[in-house]
């Protein structure tokens, strides 16, 4: 009965035991979230700060592509953008039929064009321009061939109503010369047709045509910190959009797309179109520049700051011959100087032994140092009179030598 109660008492004590804890685990949980409730006030403001800690993600719209237009300049078949911070080179691309391919040519297209996209390593835009054709060129060469037409069937009317006038030719003749005849009269009525039909097509402003751009853009940041000026960051820019471009054609090629880079002038006239699409079917790029529409006025430079500049332009060059001048007076002064200390060096060298002897007299004795000064004395004169003698030989010689061409040129005579 003891043994009972005991084991009754126990098992009462560790289920006491457990609740407690149990009650002070769920104190606990109700505490902690109570703490984490926060007001709608500070919810609120706890949002605004996580939204604006999220990191932007950088999207590309529809608008982006037209960003090439905000131009500083066109230089070296690019255009210059945010001053000198961003470079575009445009590809202009020939479209292809897709819809009349068959299916072994479509899908070597669409190949193609996966590997095109596979090989793009750098940012690209697609552009668009619609452009209204102008066929006043086309007219204008119209009318020159059939200008030429009409004089050659002029020509040939005459010399076949000469040809029935003189009687002397046969009627296979006059057939054939008959035959170019009318040739040449249904040439030249098909070539006015033409020019009819091409001019009342020129009316219809519905006449559009579509052209293709790969925008390329470079950026100089790309180089990271560098010490290089705006021209070489230009020369850097231009091999590197010219090598990105000409990876985009070949790798286009393959879809049967052809293309080419556009010139400065092409891209000049581009954006003429993209910003004056009204006045660009009317009045051309070519018209605009003859016309002298770039430029907003035109101004004489001032009659004082020409005469600075002739001024400054004449200080330069006279600077500049002085210059020359000097630098030459005082290499000829050198080579004198040169020249005479050449021409010393003789007696330079015999007075400095003289002295050395002289020095040394002492040890050399008296008659010793006086018999080598002597010996130096007379090698001297022997040097000068040897010097002499080969001077005056010299000169005889060349009148010798000038008599004989004389008498040379009196015997041929």
């Amino acid at each position: 009965m003891i043994n009972s109660l005991n084991t009754l008492t126990l098992i009462l004590t560790i289920v006491i035991i457990v609740m407690i804890i149990l009650i002070a685990i769920l104190c606990m949980v109700y505490y902690m979230s109570k703490r984490k409730k926060k007001s709608p006030q500070e919810k609120i403001i706890s949002q605004n700060s996580s939204t604006k800690e999220l990191p932007k993600s950088k999207t590309f719209g529809v608008e982006s592509v037209f960003d090439f237009m905000e131009f500083d300049k066109v230089e070296d078949n690019m255009i210059i953008q945010k001053d000198g911070n961003k470079y575009i080179m445009l590809v202009e691309c020939q479209g292809i039929n897709y819809d009349l391919m068959s299916e072994v040519e479509k899908n070597a297209v669409e190949e193609g064009f996966i590997q095109f996209l596979n090989t793009i390593r750098h940012p690209i835009q697609i552009y668009t321009q619609t452009r209204t054709i102008n066929l006043e060129g086309s007219i204008q060469t119209y009318k020159n061939k059939v200008k030429e037409i009409e004089d050659r069937l002029t020509k040939q009317e005459m010399n076949y109503k000469e040809m029935v006038a003189s009687q002397r030719y046969s009627k296979e003749q006059l057939d054939k010369a008959y035959y170019e005849l009318v040739k040449q009269r249904n040439l030249s009525e098909y070539g006015k047709d033409i020019i009819y039909t091409t001019e009342r097509m020129s009316l219809n402003k519905n006449v559009l045509n579509k052209k293709y751009y790969i925008v390329v853009p470079y950026y100089p940041e790309d180089l990271g910190q560098n010490n290089f000026d705006k021209e070489e960051i230009k020369n850097l820019a231009f091999s590197e959009l010219y090598t990105r471009s000409q990876s985009i054609l070949r790798t286009l090629f393959v879809c049967g797309i052809t293309g080419k880079i556009l010139t400065s002038n092409e891209l000049v006239d581009l954006l003429y179109v993209a910003y004056n699409r009204d006045e660009s079917e009317a009045y051309g790029l070519d018209k605009a520049l003859k016309a002298g529409y770039d430029e907003l006025y035109s101004t004489a430079p001032d009659v004082l700051d020409k005469k600075m500049r002739e001024i400054d332009r004449q200080i330069e060059k006279q600077a500049f011959d002085k210059a020359n001048q000097k630098v030459y007076e005082a290499k000829s002064d050198k080579q004198k100087k040169l020249e005479q200390k050449q021409e010393s060096m003789d007696d330079l060298i015999d007075q400095m032994a003289k002295l050395i002897i002289e020095q040394n007299s002492a040890s050399i004795g008296k008659d010793v140092a006086q018999m080598a000064k002597e010996k130096i004395d007379v090698e001297k004169t022997l040097k000068k009179t040897r010097k002499q003698t080969s001077e005056q030989e010299i000169e005889g010689g060349t009148k010798e030598d000038g008599k004989k061409t004389k008498r040379r040129t009196t015997k041929t005579a």
